[in-house]
């Protein structure tokens, strides 16, 4: 049986930091999540976490512009402005990593844990190119920093217990701090049942079983240099899809990189930090605990990455720059086997990702400039190579079928520029922005071979020739503060042209069995994505507060077609009390009914709902321990739905009493 080692979560009890004063309180709701989220295990915010062992994913959705996709109860797909994961750029700690499933379901998300992290940075739009060239934004989770603080030993345990799947969590983690040494060891284990949906109704292959373990080293060369070491070892087993036909018996990553950081305040340039990093990622997926398939196949999958970044951060007058160049190297290899029912029939193999390599270099700039003390204007730019081999002769051939002059290799290259202006003054801040991004197409939309799609029951052939997706971005956004309250509105535009998606191609025969057709992914002459979203904040008191937030959400085709995917009208409203040791909350969220839903791609009409959740917490100091307990009840009317983003209209969790405790010693 597996230790639990490892992970401490619940230091910072947030009604402490919520109480201090108005900023604090504006900064800490739990109705929109700030740009950067700090979520790591020295500064963790309770407050945006109802539950100090809760899931990653569970806690990006919080953000008014991320969604999750739900095909099971484990390893959701994040989406940032209604777009999907190949629109966006996630990163762990700046690092590349790509998920080696065909039918995504493993997203780079999956393979870290909150044990893990410091904060998450979420950058909207072109806003989110650092790291990597994006359409809809880029998020990055970013590890903790070697601490040089002498304090010796710390170390935390924590438990968890969920009643709706039987859903139990542990960890431990232990940590030193010296004046030139630091270590870090930490990790969480966790596992459910299937869950029930509202009214006691079981949702059959929603189990899984995971744990993540990590290990941080640094070494203080001196009082500018410092090196780091960092590596993370995820395993997940077990895993059900009841929205997919097939399950998952093993997605584990190792990822590892080492770091070197310059820092001095006293220099132009105040920080430089260089990184080599590799991570390799199995996933093999299976339908062996299925009933009644027409034809037992397996599908596993392997992406392996190496790759460098260096940026450095220095200071001219009014100006801040950042510049950072960075590249990477990445192998992805999937294939399928298929056996018949019938011994005697041989079984049939082919490439579904015909080990596609992919070479990208690039820089990035930034550069802040500071107007007047009111006035602020960004300027960012982002220039790459990209290069895209199909390393296996079989699978040149399989696409040679469809495409007879492909060739082997392909060059792209990339641009994103932004500008932004803000503008800021005691009782309000307004901003606008405008931004031109491009990016190339995913290895499934460039190079996939019959990739089925539950969601429209398709099967998918990528399209190697496709342009480069280029997007027009503007935004605007908005903040007024008057005494205890406070209201903010933003809002994004996106014109995104050669928008790629797949469309119908009547002269091909579906692979899978049950598949109504074929899709080759083109380009649609343009879409327009637009969002809009209004937050409110008023504190009664320093201990009691309310907050809203309400957005809505537009997305169509040059084609005349709804996009899938685009999120209904949605509400958030929250009460909350806060001491120095109590905290309560009580949350109203839903969706309205999803009207502009797209049943050209595979939707149907999601109907409105609303849950109601409760949760509290409180501290218990034991001489210099202290012990945090999280408690409380979701869904608490044990309401029966489903949102736009749960794939194949699998539904939520039903009514789910939870606990967590953390022991801080």
């Amino acid at each position: 049986m597996k230790k639990y080692i490892l992970y401490t979560i619940g230091l910072l009890f947030s009604a402490h930091l919520y109480a201090q004063n108005t900023a604090n309180i504006i900064e800490n709701d739990t109705t929109q999540l700030e740009e950067v989220i700090v979520i790591g295990q020295r500064k963790l915010s309770n407050y945006r976490q109802e539950k100090t062992l809760s899931s990653l994913d569970a806690y990006l959705e919080k953000s008014n512009r991320i969604t999750m996709i739900k095909r099971g109860n484990y390893a959701w797909e994040p989406t940032m402005n209604n777009m999907t994961s190949e629109r966006l750029n996630v990163t762990i700690d700046g690092m590349q990593i790509f998920g080696a499933c065909t039918d995504k379901m493993d997203p780079i998300t999956s393979y870290v844990d909150v044990s893990n992290l410091e904060k998450v940075s979420i950058g909207s739009g072109q806003e989110g190119t650092e790291n990597g060239h994006a359409i809809g934004g880029g998020i990055n989770l970013q590890l903790p920093q070697a601490k040089y603080y002498n304090f010796g030993f710390k170390s935390s345990a924590d438990l968890g217990y969920e009643s709706n799947g039987n859903y139990r969590t542990a960890g431990l983690d232990v940590e030193y701090s010296g004046n030139r040494l630091y270590f870090n060891a930490d990790g969480i284990y966790r596992k459910s049942d299937n869950y029930d949906a509202g009214n006691n109704k079981e949702v059959l292959y929603s189990q899984f079983e995971k744990f993540n373990v990590s290990f941080q080293g640094g070494y203080k060369i001196n009082d500018s240099h410092t090196m780091d070491a960092n590596i993370i070892y995820d395993k997940a087993t077990n895993v059900g899809y009841p929205a997919l036909p097939m399950d998952v018996s093993l997605a584990e990553a190792l990822i590892g990189s080492v770091t070197h950081n310059y820092k001095n305040n006293d220099s132009k340039i105040t920080s430089w930090e260089s990184k080599l990093y590799v991570n390799t990622i199995t996933h093999i997926m299976d339908d062996s605990k299925r009933p009644d398939v027409p034809i037992r196949m397996d599908m596993p999958g392997w992406s392996d990455t190496y790759g460098f970044y260096s940026k450095a951060a220095f200071s001219l007058k009014k100006h801040a720059f950042l510049l950072n160049l960075n590249g990477f190297y990445n192998k992805s290899v999937a294939e399928m086997t298929m056996y018949p029912n019938d011994s005697n029939q041989p079984a049939m193999f082919m490439y579904t990702w015909p080990d596609i390599r992919t070479l990208y270099s690039g820089i990035y700039a930034k550069d802040v400039m500071q107007l007047t003390t009111n006035k602020t204007l960004t300027a960012s730019a982002r220039l790459g190579f990209h290069n895209n081999r199909i390393a296996d002769p079989v699978g040149l051939e399989s696409l040679q079928i469809f495409y007879p002059e492909l060739d082997a290799s392909k060059n792209r290259f990339l641009m994103s520029v932004a500008a932004d202006y803000l503008y800021k003054k005691p009782t309000y801040d307004a901003g606008i922005g405008l931004a031109y991004g491009q990016r190339a197409p995913s290895v499934s939309e460039g190079y996939g071979f019959f990739l089925f799609n539950s969601f429209d029951n398709y099967d998918y052939i990528g399209n190697p020739n496709l342009k480069n997706e280029k997007s027009v971005e503007i935004n605007a956004k908005a903040n007024w503060y008057k005494k205890q309250f406070k209201v903010g509105v933003e809002a994004s535009y996106f014109y995104i042209m050669d928008y790629i998606i797949g469309t119908i191609n009547p002269s091909l025969s579906a692979m899978t069995i049950g598949a109504d057709g074929v899709r080759i992914y083109n380009g649609l002459s343009h879409a327009s994505i637009f969002d809009v979203f209004l937050n409110t904040q008023y504190n009664f008191t320093k201990k009691l507060s309310a907050n809203a937030t309400i957005g809505y959400n537009y997305g169509y085709g040059s084609n005349d077609e709804n996009l899938p995917l685009i999120k209904p009208l949605s509400y958030l409203v929250e009460v909350a009390y806060n001491t120095t040791k109590f905290n309560a909350a009580l949350q109203l969220e839903g969706n309205g009914n999803q009207s502009n839903y797209s049943s050209f791609y595979g939707e149907d009409e999601t109907p409105a709902y609303g849950v109601l959740n409760l949760n509290l917490g409180n501290v218990v100091q034991i001489n210099n321990q202290r012990m945090i307990f999280k408690y409380g009840v979701e869904n608490i009317l044990d309401t029966n739905y489903s949102t736009y983003a749960d794939w194949n209209n699998i539904p939520r969790q039903g009514r789910n009493f939870y606990a967590n405790v953390s022991y801080v010693f």
